[in-house]
């Protein structure tokens, strides 16, 4: 559950930052010459669901792996600059912050 949840968070991290582009580009296209708000409608939604899901899987990812409360305080306030949630997953990842130590099975085909 922990590699899971871990991996979800990355990816969280990675599709929040690109709806970020995305809906800055939809802006871009509702303010200025093209005047049109599909962009703004299409994107805006989206990236409130994945600022919720990245939101949610910081402070799971934080219990995980018992982050302190800065670190967490950090990584949730990551998601309100565009493109920060992926420049956190790097800085944590390259803390250790994101380490998913492996649990060797045990051996089920050896008897006695």
């Amino acid at each position: 559950m922990r590699e899971k949840t871990t991996r979800l968070f990355v990816a969280a991290a990675i599709a929040e930052a690109c709806s970020w582009l995305a809906l800055l580009v939809g802006m871009a296209v509702k303010y200025g010459p093209p005047d049109n708000e599909i962009g703004v409608k299409i994107f805006g939604p989206i990236h409130g669901a994945l600022f919720v899901a990245y939101g949610l899987l910081v402070l799971a990812v934080a219990r995980l792996h018992r982050w302190s409360l800065p670190v967490t305080a950090l990584a949730l306030a990551c998601a309100v600059p565009p493109f920060a949630t992926v420049a956190f997953e790097r800085w944590a990842r390259r803390r250790g912050m994101l380490r998913v130590t492996a649990t060797p099975r045990p051996d089920l085909t050896r008897v006695g």
